[in-house]
């Protein structure tokens, strides 16, 4: 038994401590198990957490295992991005497997089943088993091939596997109970014929074990004491129990399901997710917009963010729906203490000082991060001539409107109090110019300067702002329900071409800005930068 367990946290931690008091194990071990027919999503950030996480916590084992069943949808740049998204999320596998690794010894153990009695060939058609399996009150049909002798089923078998048959010809079915309440144990699939070029493989087998065999043989032949998985498995947790137990396997793992992550406004479907990138509605498996992995990391979202996350929704036994605001306030907190602050200005709108000199540049200071004293300051320089938000300045302003306009007065940020003095328009009756007069002794930072306003506003120099490109990101699905192709955002993705500090403009990629007042933004070289999320926090805890 060992000593100084950890306190559990969730009901999964209950167990394994349980285990661990008892001396049912002396150490835990876990897998991550994904097939590799896409990119992960946020989804799997849960699953990954938790099984790396438990690893972590009890000092214990994870591996992460393909699950390469199926050659015809697999291929080997998902299972790079899945070992890059592991990385970024800043976890460590003890071991990197396939199921294709173990592709003898299951043949062995159907083998087995044939020879125990416990399996059969079968030449029914997949559409004719689906008819036969019965319904929730019904008991489905005996197949008319179930009572073929041992050795005729190993003869088929062994012909299946040399590639006699072709797809669909015939399947191997576990013989177990046609009249069970539990569907999946009415005779199950657990071979199917499949030629088709495998990615590890190649073309050394035809047969290929169906999911809910090779799983529990995976687990049990790599020694998983706790096989964690979310709540659609519930139901084959008598299969896979069954599948080791008569296989031969001792000690077994143990299946223990949780509580699948649903997040509004996202698609936790590897299948969709495909159609989205196949049909063109987004540039590729990491578009910002999308609820992947590889998509939110371009999208600029920090990995600690995620995991904290993740942390907060906890482990449960029900499903239910998160709301995306939650994540979106995890990012927020994190970014509100590790994010450079600097200024841009997404809609330009000039504004001339006509009372400030104009060959004079002045040099102001602004903070990095007033969260983090050791970020420092850089340098802002100030002219005549500035940019700021179009939405800052009206000639119609609504009530409580504090910002530029006619008659009123404002604070530039870090600088001086400007009051209006008159507006240009253009061609299409917009403003074009607006003409200001600054107040002397009201810098910001200079005794006395303290004049009260109600408004304060960002700007930029025009004299040495420097273009950027930011992509403004919104949801790509709309809340309700129907097809989600139906509810697609098609303006989702909007382009806007900004101002912005010099130094912001030569950003490193992957640099975490806050533009004040305007959010946070993710660099991406060459000046362009992604939304990563909103100032306003729409969480409420």
């Amino acid at each position: 038994m060992r000593s100084n367990i950890p306190e559990p946290s969730n009901f999964i931690e209950d167990i394994i401590v349980e285990d661990l008091v008892t001396g049912k194990h002396d150490k835990i071990i876990t897998r991550f198990p994904p097939e590799p027919n896409g990119y992960l999503h946020i989804g799997h950030a849960k699953a990954i957490c938790i099984n790396f996480g438990i690893k972590e916590k009890f000092g214990g084992e994870c591996n992460l295992r393909f699950d390469d069943t199926n050659p015809v949808k697999e291929d080997v740049e998902y299972m790079q991005s899945i070992e890059e998204d592991i990385r970024w999320l800043g976890f460590k596998w003890d071991r990197v497997l396939n199921a294709s690794d173990y592709f003898g010894r299951m043949y062995e153990c159907a083998e087995k089943l044939i020879r125990d009695g416990k399996a059969y060939v079968c030449d029914l058609s997949a559409d004719e088993i689906r008819s036969t399996r019965g319904t929730l009150t019904e008991p489905g049909k005996e197949s008319p091939y179930r009572n073929r002798s041992v050795e005729e089923n190993l003869d088929l078998f062994r012909r299946m596997r040399a590639g006699e048959f072709a797809d669909g010809e015939k399947v191997l079915r576990a013989k177990i109970d046609m009249a069970s309440p539990n569907i999946n144990m009415r005779d199950p699939v657990i071979y199917r014929i499949c030629h088709a070029e495998h990615p590890h493989t190649g073309s050394e087998w035809v047969i290929y074990p169906m999911y809910d065999f090779a799983h529990p043989l995976e687990d049990a032949i790599e020694g998983v004491t706790h096989s964690l998985c979310s709540l659609e498995f519930e139901n084959h947790r008598p299969l896979y129990d069954w599948v080791t137990e008569n296989c031969g396997f001792d000690p077994r793992p143990r299946q223990i399901e949780f509580a699948r992550l649903n997040l509004t406004h996202t698609v936790m479907s590897k299948r969709f997710l495909k159609r989205l990138v196949d049909e063109g509605v987004v540039s590729g498996w990491n578009d910002p917009r999308l609820s992947t992995l590889s998509g939110i990391r371009e999208r600029g979202y920090p990995p600690e963010a995620v995991r904290d996350f993740c942390g907060r929704i906890g482990v449960a036994k029900a499903d239910s729906v998160v709301d995306i605001a939650m994540l979106e306030h995890c990012v927020r907190e994190y970014l509100n203490d590790h994010a450079t602050r600097a200024m841009a200005v997404l809609d330009p709108l000039k504004v001339v000082i006509d009372n400030y000199p104009e060959h004079v540049t002045e040099n102001l200071e602004l903070e990095n991060n007033p969260r983090d004293p050791e970020s420092g300051s850089h340098t802002v320089t100030f002219s005549r001539e500035l940019y700021i938000e179009r939405d800052d300045f009206s000639l119609d302003p609504p009530p409580k409107y504090f910002r530029l306009k006619e008659g009123g007065t404002v604070r530039l940020k870090g600088a001086y109090v400007v009051k209006y003095a008159g507006c240009e328009l253009g061609a299409d009756g917009r403003p074009e110019v607006v003409h200001v007069e600054y107040i002397p002794g009201t810098k910001s930072g200079e005794e006395g300067a303290s004049v009260k306003v109600k408004g304060t506003i960002h700007w930029v120099n025009a004299r040495d702002a420097e273009d950027i490109t930011v992509n403004m990101y919104d949801y790509l699905i709309a809340e309700g329900d129907g097809d989600y192709m139906d509810r697609l955002e098609r303006d989702s993705l909007r382009v806007v071409h900004a101002k912005a500090e010099p130094f912001v403009a030569r950003a490193k990629r992957d640099e975490r800005f806050q533009f004040l007042r305007e959010g946070y933004f993710f660099a991406r070289g060459e000046g362009v930068f992604n939304s990563i999320v909103g100032l306003k926090d729409g969480f409420k805890a």
